[in-house]
């Protein structure tokens, strides 16, 4: 997770997830409601959260216009500029415009949406008032990449390698995520590669036994019908 203007070493990544929160909360967030949202077992303390929000403010700095990016506010609830712009944001216009025109013509938006992803949400951290957001992210990131890849193995000249890109971009930020697993299986059947194929679904195995976790019947059922027509 980055954040324009702050360093991801010290507590950079504390005044990151800092930004995302005031981002995601466009209505402002009280000083108690920040506190305990950044650390909800151990809330911050108040002279703490006042020193961060000033090192935040500090480090976005101002606009063309001189106006700080995190204005400062004595009513005791912080809240961004709306000139602030989030990737998310760009990922999901990028997504929806993809998505409306098709394979035919849409497949450069879904690459540059999927370009924008960069590990997962909010780095990964396990944030109560982050948990809703994460899930949505997941799933919409990788149904783009299920997309893109379907729509380039399926294109009148397919192209695999950009196809198993999707997928790879996908699985980076969800592991367990078993429609992509189909997607690569299908990937490497389509390359005639069987041992690509059994490579997606033993990852996939391997993934689910450290989660506890069984395979859905149509995993089972796409490997089987491919590994039987390669035999």
């Amino acid at each position: 997770m980055t954040v324009t203007g702050i360093q991801a070493s010290g507590h950079g990544f504390k005044l990151a997830l800092l930004a995302a929160l005031l981002y995601f909360k466009p209505d402002g967030c009280t000083i108690d409601t920040a506190r305990e949202a950044m650390d909800p077992r151990n809330p911050w303390s108040k002279p703490t959260l006042q020193v961060r929000i000033s090192e935040l403010r500090n480090r976005l700095g101002a606009d063309g216009d001189g106006n700080l990016y995190l204005p400062k506010n004595r009513t005791g609830t912080y809240r961004l500029s709306p000139k602030v712009r989030c990737d998310w944001d760009r990922f999901q216009q990028l997504a929806q415009r993809g998505l409306t025109k098709g394979p035919a013509c849409g497949t450069g938006d879904l690459e540059a949406a999927l370009a924008l992803v960069r590990g997962r949400p909010f780095g990964g951290a396990d944030l109560t008032w982050a948990a809703a957001r994460t899930q949505e992210m997941l799933a919409r990131i990788t149904d783009v990449a299920h997309t893109l890849a379907t729509w380039h193995r399926t294109a009148t000249r397919p192209n695999l390698e950009a196809a198993r890109r999707a997928v790879r971009i996908g699985l980076n930020i969800d592991d367990s995520a078993e429609l992509l697993y189909q997607d690569w299986m299908l990937i490497e059947d389509q390359a005639h590669n069987p041992t690509g194929v059994r490579a997606a679904y033993e990852t996939l195995r391997d993934i689910n036994r450290g989660i506890d976790g069984g395979m859905e019947p149509a995993t089972e059922q796409l490997y089987d019908t491919i590994m039987s027509r390669s035999a």
